[in-house]
């Protein structure tokens, strides 16, 4: 309750010195009526929210000094400004209500206690009265000097945080210098007026990137408003002589450049404060960055980088879902929880997550489809790798497996063969009776190297390919024991390439397969289409899959088969039961291999 009386008292003060006729006083400055009323209220809310907080301290006992000054003015009341005092040790504590550094420590009290004890000596000694205002203008360059000071050591909230008390500080600041000039005196009231709510916008942290845009608006239009100005006057200056025309031909001619002159102001403060609002202008540095880099991760790092800078978001995070369910993560800055997912021809590909206020929807609708590209491309990057990795172990793994069956294999199998025949050639001539048991042997082994050849040549091709083609080779799969299988062909499949014809022939195989054994079905159908790609499609009427569910063998066997030739391979459920298999192939130019 007393935060709240004294926080009201300071407005009061100056509202009753008004109505006493205070500010009629020569001499009379009116920053300290404007300390006065807006520095308490803010103090005691501040006050409210954060308990024993300095900052909020000292915004108070600077209202309240300010507003006791403008109630007692007169001509033994304290010299002007004393309650301006407050704000260099105002600005040397803020945000936290601590120095930005140890020298910076004694600093705050010497502000405080030598200008006041000056002002004490003033209302005896007009020596002493003469030097205060020196002191006192002194006093917030010296907490601007200290905001400095904290804005390069700080990290991204505090620039931010020094960024709102320190605009209209050093507007404050600069007034000083146009002495008593009315625009100065006006514009300096506003600043400090406005200086409270900054400051417990600053320490509420609250929007604070809108400060950026704030900051940019003011430097435009103070820039424009003086090359207006300068074009107004000056042109009825010049054309004096046209009489009451000169205020219209100066008028015309203001209107005539003020939005041209904006817009290349506005231009220039972008690039100062390194901003960007023009979607084409950023789409076209997205896409600059992007065609600049050496490869498709390097490629999602620089767009990282150029979204950060475009939505100027503290951190920015991609993430790129891969097929085989990992997740690459490329970070600029560290990562937030606001996620907008890449969605690429209706698939999701990944997510981008920004920390810092939420960015324009339009500007991040329009980089969100560019990184999507990109990402995209990561993903086709990265099975492309893992399809070359694949493809090499399992080259390496066949050879190691022919390898095998040809030295455990066929190998001992030759040389019994060799050894049975050389006994049988040596016992040819003593005893030729015991000949004939030996070459029995010798075809038996014979026949059983036959039927080791005979697998190897089977795992190389399937050998209905050869023989049937491989409508007929699925003709002769469906003939299996089993539920009843139809085929279906349509279009030509003749002539097609010989791996889509294994990689058609060895999923319908694990299809089926499948079918037999775990579909518990009636019927089956293998569907063979030829378009412009080969689509392969077998459905039963079985049991179709279970609610929960994990890749096994054969299913990841049919999408890597698929995959090897640049197709891809998905088995979902029927409507009303039973189990689809649909594959893609795509057919490539050396067509007619068979």
């Amino acid at each position: 309750m007393g935060r709240k009386l004294l926080g009201a008292l300071g407005p009061l003060l100056v509202v009753a010195a008004g109505w006493l006729g205070v500010f009629a006083v020569p001499g009379f400055r009116p920053a300290e009526a404007v300390v006065g009323a807006a520095f308490p209220p803010v103090g005691a809310f501040l006050l409210g929210r954060r308990p024993g907080l300095l900052t909020a301290r000292l915004l108070l006992a600077g209202g309240l000094v300010s507003a006791v000054y403008t109630f007692a003015h007169g001509p033994h009341a304290w010299s002007p400004q004393v309650g301006l005092l407050l704000l260099g040790p105002l600005a040397v504590t803020f945000p936290d209500g601590k120095p930005p550094s140890r020298p910076w420590g004694p600093l705050p009290a010497v502000m405080v206690v030598g200008p006041l004890a000056l002002a004490a000596v003033a209302m005896t000694d007009p020596g002493a009265a003469a030097a205060l205002p020196t002191v006192v203008g002194v006093v917030p360059f010296l907490g601007v000097g200290a905001l400095v000071h904290r804005y390069r050591r700080g990290d991204a909230d505090t620039r931010r945080q020094v960024a709102w008390f320190g605009y209209p500080l050093v507007i404050v600041a600069s007034c000083a210098f146009f002495d008593d000039a009315p625009l100065a005196t006006a514009v300096q009231s506003a600043a400090i007026a406005a200086m409270p709510v900054a400051v417990a916008v600053a320490v509420q942290r609250h929007r604070l990137h809108d400060i950026d845009l704030i900051v940019n608006r003011t430097l435009v239009y103070t820039v424009l408003t003086a090359v207006i100005g300068a074009v107004y006057f000056g042109i009825i200056a010049v054309a004096a002589g046209l009489g009451s025309w000169s205020g219209l031909v100066a008028a015309l001619a203001a209107g005539a450049l003020f939005h041209p002159v904006r817009q290349r102001l506005q231009e220039a403060a972008d690039r100062l404060f390194k901003v960007e609002r023009d979607p084409y202008r950023v789409a076209h540095r997205l896409n600059q960055s992007i065609q600049q880099a050496s490869g498709p991760i390097e490629a999602l790092e620089s767009a990282a980088t150029a979204i950060r800078q475009a939505l100027q978001a503290d951190g920015v995070a991609v993430e790129v879902l891969l097929s085989q369910g990992t997740v690459r993560r490329v970070c600029d800055g560290e990562p937030g929880e606001r996620a907008t997912p890449l969605i690429w021809h209706g698939r999701p590909v990944g997510r981008l997550l920004l920390k810092g206020d939420p960015p324009d929807p339009g500007l991040l609708d329009m980089l969100v489809r560019h990184l999507a590209e990109v990402a995209h491309a990561v993903r086709l990057t990265a099975d492309l790798q893992r399809s070359r990795e694949r493809i090499l172990a399992t080259r390496e793994e066949e050879r190691r497996r022919l390898r095998r069956d040809l030295h455990d294999g066929l190998g001992p199998t030759l040389a019994s063969l060799a050894m049975t025949v050389d006994e049988a050639r040596l016992r040819l001539t003593r005893d030729p009776a015991a000949v004939d048991p030996l070459l029995h042997r010798v075809r038996s082994q014979m026949t059983e190297a036959i039927g080791d050849v005979r697998d190897l040549v089977y795992g190389l091709r399937p050998p209905a390919l050869e023989e049937l083609g491989l409508e007929g080779a699925l003709r002769s799969l469906a003939d299996g024991p089993g539920p009843r299988v139809d085929v279906v062909v349509a279009g030509a499949v003749n002539g097609l390439p010989s791996a889509t014809s294994v990689a058609a022939y060895r999923i319908a195989q694990e299809a089926v397969t499948n079918v037999r054994r775990h579909a518990h079905a009636t019927t089956a159908l293998i569907r063979l289409e030829r378009q412009e790609e080969l689509w392969l499609t077998v459905s039963d009427d079985g049991i179709g899959l279970p609610e929960q569910r994990r890749s096994g063998v054969g299913l990841a066997s049919m999408r890597e088969r698929a995959a090897e030739v640049g197709g891809d391979c998905a088995v979902t459920g029927r409507p009303g039961g039973g189990t689809e298999v649909v594959a893609r192939l795509p057919l490539k130019a050396e067509e007619g291999a068979e």
